[in-house]
């Protein structure tokens, strides 16, 4: 006999109760709603929400009052919703809400399972508080939806400040909003992350910490800006915000997290460039007082002042009115003070007035100083900026090569050119030579005259000649040996060894001044080529090398040794330290320079046929307007150089690079030096002293040297 089947059991259907409206007379609290401490805190926030919403988000829940035979009275009691209804009362009260209207409420079933005193606790229990992210989103989209800052802040009772800072989370790049939501960083580390807007660069950043132990908020504010300048910086506060940004200048947003921030200025490069035109500006003013030199520079080093003698200048004598406004200012000073001595706080007014009082008769101690024409043309200027950003213009500094030299009867010193305190400004008088970063600035109407070429500029060219003859040496095996060779025989028979320009422990020379075309000319790609090729054919073993280097065969030991020693070539050009104490010597650099040239021309190195052109930025835009016609005369002749002689010095620059790209002319640095007897010094070290070439040795008249034993020392322009 067959079973019958189970019938599955079927759950009962809930049966939500009803809503309806009730006159709010009709409505009182109940005594069972579980609220009963602090029953009024945030009661007047939500009487104003109210208010202004002219709404209830959420009805009441509320039960009808039986009478003593269980019939429904007609009137109601809310367990849940004390809270909403106390603020309608106080509307009520206010005479923005009837006493009779309508209130929408959940009006509880008869047959409900819960009591009274359950549903107050429930909805006080599992409410689920907003996690911050979604408030971030939520004033985005309400911003967005037409309501200001001003109106979000008055609806959830904040400041505006702290609803710009939930914008500014709320846009931070998706992707980090998702780990924060995962509880993946903290809020203080999502609000890092609004210091840059970029989401692809806070992303990368976030992708650089997210593995490490560092991942405090300061530091990834660091990394998200540490292309960018505060505009707390002195060279921001120098230029002033408005004017960078009137040039094009961008900036990130200010970061809302941090009460002393002021911003960031994103575009560096034009921020340093306003500087400098800033600073230059200043120095043209200043230069029209017919000062000898003027230092421009934004970071003026320790010491700057070492070694020059300061000028005193005299100051104006104030005016008998000047004097008599000082004296009522001071009373005035006196008075003020003697007044409020007892006050533990001045009034506004009263330390306002004390304020302009100090300022005004500080003015009267900063007289204007008045400098000796005759001290002026001798003496020069600083010009910088101070770490809060303002201009430091501090006149009156003699070197020692400018100190007037007595005359041989004993009589008043002579200065440069004696030159009489009357013609400091008239037409003839000697030009102020500006010097902006350690480099010269040529005023547009340049004398035509041919000036020693800037020193880093001659290091910038030397390291294409350094480069060029490590390619050369190293495809030379003989004259590798043979370098290697003297190298090792000046050393195993106590010959001299100093300015030599190959080491023998083969110390790669450090090109601190490199044009940025350095990296992409011909020479250094084949070295590096020629370096990556023997780096994949050694072992990777060190307790292999030797066995590998003696299986060689001799062609490839020889490759081998030319590659190696071409590293020790050392042809640059250092700035010479005159009393040789540190750094190079004039004497070592001149030695340097000569085996250098003998290793160029053994290996036949011509640094036109290696690929080295004269451009604007290597060499053409760097020098004066003289030198780029020079350069057009030596390689094209004088009716070339005479077609561009009227342009200006950009214009002239980009044409002569233009004519030149195809005659193999070299700047002087890049040239083999002309083959000359070297210059003898009675008595002296037991080296030859090999002369100086033309570019670097200037061409001021000379002063012939005594017979000494110090080196011939080095010219070149600072």
């Amino acid at each position: 006999m067959a079973k019958a089947a189970k019938k599955k059991s079927v759950p009962a259907i809930i049966v939500f109760s009803k809503a309806c409206d009730i006159p709010f007379s009709r409505i009182r609290l109940s005594d069972s709603n579980v609220r009963e401490t602090d029953v009024a805190a945030g009661l007047d926030e939500l009487t104003q929400d109210i208010n202004r919403r002219e709404d209830l988000v959420q009805g009441l829940n509320v039960r009808a009052i039986l009478d003593e035979d269980g019939n429904e009275t007609g009137d109601f009691e809310t367990p849940a919703g004390g809270r909403r209804y106390r603020a309608i009362a106080r509307l009520v009260e206010a005479g923005r809400f009837p006493a009779d209207g309508l209130v929408p409420c959940i009006v509880k079933k008869a047959d409900a399972k819960t009591s009274a005193v359950d549903d107050s606790l429930a909805e006080n229990t599992f409410r689920l508080a907003l996690h911050p992210l979604d408030q971030f989103k939520a004033f985005k989209r309400m911003v967005d939806g037409g309501m200001t800052k001003a109106e979000v802040a008055s609806a959830y009772f904040t400041t505006e400040r702290y609803v710009d800072q939930r914008l500014a989370l709320a846009k931070v790049s998706p992707a980090l909003h998702e780990v924060y939501a995962e509880n993946g960083m903290t809020l203080a580390t999502l609000e890092a992350f609004t210091a840059h807007p970029d989401h692809a660069r806070q992303e990368q950043v976030w992708g650089a910490v997210r593995q490490s132990h560092y991942r405090e908020p300061w530091r990834i504010r660091n990394m998200l800006t540490e292309t960018s300048v505060p505009a707390s910086d002195k060279r921001a506060r120098f230029v002033g915000l408005d004017a960078y940004i009137a040039a094009g200048g961008p900036v990130l947003p200010r970061y809302l997290f941090d009460d002393d921030e002021e911003g960031w200025l994103d575009d560096v490069p034009l921020l340093d460039r306003l500087v400098s035109e800033k600073l230059k500006t200043v120095a043209d003013e200043v230069a029209a007082e017919g000062w000898k030199w003027i230092t421009v520079d934004l970071e003026l080093p320790y010491g700057y002042d070492y070694d020059l003698r300061a000028v005193t200048p005299t100051f104006a004598e104030l005016s008998k009115k000047e004097r008599r406004d000082r004296e009522k200012l001071r009373d005035e000073q006196e008075r003020l003070e003697a007044e409020y001595a007892d006050y533990d706080e001045l009034p506004d007014e009263i330390d306002q007035r004390l304020g302009e009082i100090e300022k005004q008769l500080e003015a009267f101690e900063r007289r204007p100083a008045i400098y000796d024409p005759a001290d002026i043309a001798i003496a020069g200027v600083f010009v910088s900026v101070d770490e809060d950003g303002a201009l430091l213009v501090d006149r009156g500094w003699v070197r020692p090569e400018d100190e007037p030299i007595e005359t041989v009867e004993g009589g008043a010193p002579e200065t440069e050119g004696d030159q009489d305190a009357d013609s400091v400004n008239g037409p003839d008088a000697q030009r102020t030579v500006i010097t902006v970063g350690g480099q010269p600035v040529e005023p547009d109407d340049e004398e035509e005259t041919i000036k020693p070429l800037p020193e880093r500029l001659l290091a910038e060219l030397t390291a294409h000649r350094t480069v060029a003859l490590s390619d050369a040496v190293a495809a030379n095996p003989h004259v590798a040996m043979t370098a290697l060779l003297h190298r090792l025989v000046r050393d195993r028979f106590k010959r001299s060894t100093s300015g030599a320009a190959l080491g023998i422990s083969i110390e790669e020379a450090y090109f601190r001044e490199q044009g940025i075309d350095l990296k992409d000319s011909r020479y250094a790609k084949s070295v590096a080529e020629r370096h990556a090729g023997w780096k994949a054919d050694l072992p990777a073993e060190d307790d292999a090398l030797w066995d590998w280097i003696d299986a060689l065969d001799l062609d490839s030991r020889m490759a081998l040794l030319a590659h190696c020693v071409s590293f020790g070539i050392n042809a640059l050009y250092e700035r010479p330290n005159p009393q040789s104490a540190t750094g190079i010597s004039g004497h070592v650099l001149q030695m340097r320079m000569a085996e250098a040239d003998r290793l160029a021309r053994v290996t036949g190195l011509d640094m036109a046929e290696a690929g080295f052109r004269a451009t604007v930025t290597n060499y053409l835009g760097r020098v004066t307007k003289p030198r780029i016609l020079e350069a057009v005369h030596e390689a094209l002749g004088e009716d070339k150089a005479r077609l561009i002689d009227h342009l200006k010095k950009d214009d002239m620059a980009r044409e002569a690079e233009r004519l030149l790209v195809d005659t193999g002319w070299l700047p002087e640095p890049l040239r083999l030096l002309s083959p000359e007897p070297p210059v003898e010094i009675a008595d002296g070290p037991d080296e030859d002293v090999v002369a100086l070439p033309e570019f670097l040795a200037g061409n001021d008249d000379t002063v012939e040297a005594e017979a000494t034993d110090d080196p011939v020392v080095l010219v070149a322009a600072e």
